[in-house]
This record gives C-alpha cells, structure tokens and sequence, in this order.
C-alpha cells in the first residue's frame, strides 16, 4: 500500500534558504576553512561528545594524529578548555602535493559544561586518538533526598 504525503509548498523554500545560507557561509564567512571554526591554518579537533549522569560528566574528544603530551587540559569550574598542537611530519622538498589535506598547527576548543565539577578529581585518559575526560561534578549540584519524619 503506497503511503501519500501532503505537500506542503513552504518546505521547498525552506531548503532554498538552508542551501542559500550554507553558499554564503561557505564563500564569505570561512573561506579558507572545512570544519566549524578552521581558519588560516588553525583548526579545531573534531566535534565533541558530552555525557551527563548523576555522578559525573564525561567528555571524548577526537584528535587524531595527536600525542597525549601534545594536548593541554584546562577545567576552571564549569568551563573547560582543550588546546592542542600537531606539527607538520617532514617537508616535501623533491615531489609536488596532488593533493594535502592533512592539518598541522594549533587548536584551542572551550566548552561549557552542564553543571559545576570537581576540578581535583577529574581524569584524563588518551587512547587511540580519542581524549576521554572523567569529571566528577560538585556535591552542591548533585541531588539529594530529605527524608521526612512524621509527628
């Protein structure tokens, strides 16, 4: 049984504008750039991943091709702050590039976490290209149960 769809005329002319805005962002706002916030030389590991329980927050990050010492980790109460630097492997003196899009030189990403955390406590694992960052949040901002005693 086939199904029928209504057409709605201004769903077209949404994605007109979807496609207009992504051309006018593409050609003047980044030209030099491929992800979100890549500009002259400068890029941004790839998008992040936030989980929230009620214990914790936990964030992983891909940076590929990266070292763990060649990223820093900064968490001031419910900021955080990843930066990093890649360096170009060798310079290619005797053949030309066909094509080079391998990215060097430094990142600097800033979120705002969900809640307050414990910047004490917090831990940073490095595997595979993949930064995992375990962050306890604060007691003031985790739930409590009140017990209620009857009279």
């Amino acid at each position: 049984m086939a199904n029928i769809v209504r057409w709605e005329p201004f769903r077209e002319a949404l994605t007109l504008r979807d496609a207009m805005d992504r051309l006018f962002a593409e050609s003047f706002v980044r030209p030099f750039g491929g992800w979100d916030g890549e500009m002259l030389g400068e890029f941004q590991p790839l998008p992040v991943d936030v989980i929230e329980n009620k214990d914790e927050v936990i964030v992983k990050a891909t940076v590929p091709g990266l070292k763990a010492e060649d990223i820093q980790v900064n968490v001031t109460a419910d900021v955080l702050s990843i930066k990093g630097e890649t360096k170009s492997e060798s310079e290619v003196k005797d053949a030309n590039y066909v094509r080079r899009e391998r990215r060097y030189g430094s990142f600097a990403r800033r979120l705002t976490l969900p809640t307050t955390v414990v910047t004490d406590k917090a831990k940073a694992e490095f595997e595979d290209g993949v930064l995992t960052l375990t962050l306890p949040k604060a007691d003031e901002v985790k739930p409590k149960t009140i017990q209620i005693k009857k009279k």
